[in-house]
């Protein structure tokens, strides 16, 4: 079997890619990223190394966007997690709900191209629906809200399958940029979103009054010197209002699409967030008052879709269970 390669699941994401391997859990969680030589446009880093020179994001709404530097990140990751350098594992990966037959057969050739002797797509939504603990086989309605780097998904689910779903383009970038722009309105400082993430995550893990301060590291444009911002948290919840109600108004109008049976379900049974922006302090209360259900954040929100897919590594069964819900992204290979 090492030979052939382990059964992996790969969560292709815009700002990270875990995988998964039977029987062992995530073995791998690094940035998508990769960086290319200033000069020769060569690659020189993956990854976690991907530190210095002209970094790419090579994915969007787990998609490739740039489908040569996506399969060669991948193939890179693969080759961290295999003992084998010439093993061919079998790969299940996540496929947007809204994706076109020429996006799957581009995720299919892509994984193939990094080596993978057989591949499963599984919907994103079903995928994050499993790895939130949610009954994604029951009649009742489910739904999942995913932030992530460059979107947001939401998706209702029943019998295994999306009955309504809608997809938001900004995600958690667009609230990353929401405080850079605070930043430099209020200090006319310049600041990167990796400190915005970084600061956004920080507001989210702790459930405190709004008059507490949250400290950021921005640089001054006329000295190139570095300095320390501390802003009111009531600042940055009311600057990232906007991105915030973009996705609030898309959940309100994918239930509005739900039948009435489901849309009945929801009432009592809510919403799970999942995802990056998930972190996002005050969120989960804004969906509850606009949409009148209750909203929880998963357990494990940024490796949902990982896990989820894990579900079919660990029960090869389960595939062949959900294969109506399957269907959709078209015959094994």
């Amino acid at each position: 079997m090492s030979l052939l390669g382990r059964d992996l699941a790969v969560d292709l994401g815009g700002t990270s890619t875990r995988i998964y391997a039977r029987g062992k859990g995530i073995v791998l969680d690094e940035p998508s990223a990769v960086v290319l030589d200033d000069r020769t446009g060569k690659v020189i880093a993956y990854g976690a190394d991907a530190t210095d020179g002209e970094t790419c994001w090579p994915v969007s709404g787990g998609l490739p966007v740039d489908g040569e530097l996506t399969w060669r990140m991948v193939r890179h990751f693969l080759s961290k997690v295999q003992r084998n350098p010439f093993a061919r594992p079998r790969l299940v990966m996540a496929l947007p709900d809204s994706s076109t037959p020429i996006e799957r057969t581009a995720l299919s050739d892509l994984a193939f191209e990094a080596d993978a002797r057989r591949i499963e797509l599984i919907p994103h939504s079903l995928a994050a629906a499993l790895g939130a603990g949610l009954p994604v086989d029951s009649f009742a309605g489910h739904m999942v809200i995913d932030i992530g780097r460059d979107s947001a998904r939401i998706a209702v689910l029943s019998s295994g399958a999306a009955v309504a779903t809608t997809a938001v383009p900004g995600g958690g970038e667009a609230v990353n940029r929401a405080i850079v722009r605070l930043v430099e309105h209020k200090h006319c400082l310049l600041l990167d979103e990796h400190e915005a993430e970084s600061a956004k995550r920080h507001i989210g893990a702790e459930w405190e009054p709004l008059n507490r301060h949250v400290t950021m590291r921005a640089r001054d444009p006329d000295t190139g010197q570095e300095r320390e911002v501390r802003l009111p948290v009531q600042q940055v919840y009311e600057a990232t209002r906007q991105p915030v109600e973009a996705i609030v108004r898309a959940a309100m109008d994918t239930v509005e699409r739900c039948p009435a049976e489901l849309a009945a379900d929801l009432g009592g049974r809510g919403a799970v967030l999942v995802g990056g922006g998930a972190l996002l302090r005050g969120l989960a209360r804004r969906l509850r008052a606009s949409l009148r259900m209750p909203v929880r954040r998963a357990e494990r929100p940024l490796e949902c879709v990982a896990l989820g897919l894990g579900r079919f590594v660990d029960d090869l069964g389960l595939i062949a269970r959900l294969r109506n819900a399957l269907a959709w992204a078209g015959p094994d290979k």
